[in-house]
């Protein structure tokens, strides 16, 4: 059997030192190891979206990473960018969107959204559809998920105008 590697990252800005089997992929290792369960595992092979997080500020998917691999990384959850404020307006604006559905897809979806206005605080609705295509969401039709986003940019650009 192997043996367990030592490793030390940031997840939602608090350091954790522990040991972890060198084939846990950081999803696992998030939810069982740390509780993070917001972070949903899907088809495990990067298609699906569901395990989208942030690892030193570029989204991933953690079915794919290794938690080995994110040593001496910086990772943010779905629960640390909710946590933060960061997203505050944009989980209102998919609520108010009916933009949540089942809730399975949505905290990648924020994530991956979040991701979009960081990188591009106007974007079209094209945009907003090719940058989430990465995500699978079985109940919504995408149509809510996008006019939540769209909301959320021109509130955003209206705050800083």
């Amino acid at each position: 059997m192997t043996a367990p590697i030592s490793i030390s990252l940031d997840v939602n800005g608090e350091r954790v030192d522990t040991s972890v089997l060198p084939r846990l992929n950081l999803a696992d290792f998030l939810r069982e190891h740390l509780k993070l369960t917001g972070t949903h595992v899907g088809c495990e092979h990067g298609v699906c979206g569901a395990c989208t997080v942030r690892v030193d500020g570029e989204i991933v998917r953690a079915c794919l990473m290794l938690a080995v691999q994110a040593n001496n990384a910086s990772v943010e959850t779905i629960e640390g960018l909710s946590d933060s404020g960061e997203i505050a307006d944009l989980q209102a604006a998919f609520r108010d969107r009916n933009a949540l559905q089942c809730g399975f897809c949505t905290p990648a979806m924020l994530m991956a959204a979040q991701d979009l206005l960081k990188q591009n605080s106007t974007p079209n609705r094209e945009q907003i559809r090719e940058h989430l295509s990465g995500n699978y969401c079985r109940c919504t039709g995408y149509q809510a998920i996008v006019d939540a986003v769209e909301t959320t940019a021109r509130a955003r650009v209206g705050r800083t105008a």
